[in-house]
């Protein structure tokens, strides 16, 4: 049910951060809109009553074990990123032809309130957020609007054309809602929620067929669709294997995270400038990398790289490291060194961090060729390695040393345009100039215990953990 290794630092965080919030209470804000988008959903079913007639049998037990069945399938979760995907597609579909059209929006939303009943019980979800399955059923109003337009009541395969619009209705007003409930609701980016919102629909589009199908042989005799079971049990399957992969995901990002701050730890009790200079570097790169839209899946990347370009300077002597005057050139030949030693040490930690590893490696690599150690020019160079080196030289530039008194900014930017092209990558250059011309990032060194709490990230939930806990120790 897809590749979580694809983006897997980007999906996972924000998974954790879903899984953070569902215990809580909603603030204000997302109070406001979700109450707001369930009563909108409310007028809607009203209107769909007022205006579509009731033209199908009313069979209570049926509706009964459908609300039941829904239920039970609506339970199963597959979490993408800030969102879920519910396989409801099988059931959903044929939903459309046994009972009046008007119900089923009805149907859905008290399937979603009661599937929600355990998480409520385990402690998993706050009680205020039961509203949301109401909210959540507006997916239903695009599909039963088609169906209805159509005056579709006996389906069969050659109505493919009604069902494909019917999807696409559906997967318009999910993307709507999803805008809606994750931008306005609770500060999500257009951009990412629309990514979501397809990468969710792949789900439902690989199961609409199966629904399809379901739904021609169902509207003869309702109890044909015990027949999808098996499917219903192996979805499951799968989405608990998928929970507890993104809860060892996230349990690997905290432990890198972790890893993070000990190291950052380590270069403050050697060296303070160090330990604030990088993490001013944090705040520019975050910066330039909103400024050229580096993807989600690169940025944790680029942040520990960030931070932890000057690693390598815990192996640098002390006395080199901390000298109150320029360094002579053998000096500088040592200090040249912090690169691989930020390397090696990255490496010995391997995963994320010895791929941060090779950027740090990078850090000192100059446009044209005649940086260090490895004397890369242009692109050969890692974009995020430019991004840092660009940024690392502005701070220092910025930055008072016991031998030097701080550039002024605007001095510090015309010295980074007259090098762009030859020491800094141009592109770089440009956005590092936007950022700060705007005002976009402090240009300051900061405390070195921010260092800790921006990367520091609350404890994992206790679900997460027991989650982590369950999955089988690696051979």
């Amino acid at each position: 049910m897809g590749d979580l290794k694809v983006g897997m630092d980007w999906a996972a965080r924000l998974v954790g951060a879903a899984r953070e919030r569902q215990p809580e209470r909603m603030d204000a804000r997302e109070r406001l809109v979700v109450t707001v988008t369930a009563a909108a959903f409310v007028l809607a079913v009203v209107a769909l009553f007022a205006l579509r007639p009731i033209e199908r049998d009313i069979d209570p037990l049926l509706i009964a074990g459908l609300v039941v069945g829904y239920a039970l399938l609506s339970s199963i979760e597959f979490e993408i990123g800030s969102i879920y995907a519910v396989p409801e597609a099988p059931l959903f579909v044929p939903l459309l032809f046994l009972v009046p059209l008007p119900f089923v929006p009805v149907i859905v939303a008290l399937a979603f309130i009661v599937a929600q009943v355990p998480q409520y019980l385990r402690g998993e979800l706050h009680p205020e957020r039961w509203i949301y399955g109401l909210a959540d059923a507006w997916f239903t109003i695009g599909p039963v609007a088609v169906i209805a337009l159509f005056d579709l009541n006996d389906p069969h395969l050659a109505d493919l054309p009604v069902f494909v619009l019917a999807f696409v209705a559906g997967f318009l007003t999910q993307a709507v809602l999803m805008l809606v409930l994750e931008c306005a609701g609770r500060g999500g980016k257009v951009r990412d929620v629309l990514k979501l919102a397809a990468m969710g629909a792949r789900i439902e589009a690989s199961l609409w067929p199966i629904g399809i199908m379901a739904a021609v042989v169902a509207s003869h005799d309702p109890w044909m669709l015990l027949g999808i079971a098996p499917l219903v049990w192996m979805l499951r399957v799968f989405s608990r294997e998928r929970q507890q992969r993104y809860a060892a995901a996230l349990e690997l990002n905290r432990a890198y995270r972790g890893t993070v701050m000990l190291l950052a730890d380590v270069v403050e009790a050697e060296d303070n400038y160090t330990a604030d200079h990088c993490r001013s570097v944090v705040e520019l790169v975050t910066a330039v990398a909103d400024e050229l839209g580096i993807s989600p899946d690169e940025r944790l990347e680029l942040e520990f790289a960030a931070l932890l370009h000057d690693v390598g300077k815990i192996a640098i002597p002390k006395e080199i490291l901390n000298k109150p005057a320029a360094l002579t050139p053998e000096e500088f030949e040592v200090m040249k060194t912090h690169t691989i030693e930020g390397q090696l040490l990255l490496d010995r930690v391997g995963g994320l961090l010895g791929r941060v590893g090779r950027i740090v490696r990078s850090c000192h690599e100059r446009w044209d060729g005649k940086g260090y150690p490895d004397g890369l020019a242009g692109e050969e160079i890692p974009l995020a390695a430019r991004i840092v080196f660009a940024c690392d030289a502005f701070n220092a530039m910025t930055t008072t040393r016991p031998y030097r008194e701080a550039m002024p900014v605007e001095e510090a930017l015309d010295e980074l345009r007259r090098n762009a092209g030859t020491q800094f990558d141009p592109w770089v250059v440009a956005a590092l100039v936007r950022v700060v011309e705007h005002g976009l990032a402090e240009v300051r060194p900061t405390p070195a215990e921010a260092v800790r709490a921006l990367f520091a990230e609350p404890p994992a939930p206790p679900q997460l953990r027991a989650a982590a806990e369950a999955l089988p120790e690696a051979s």
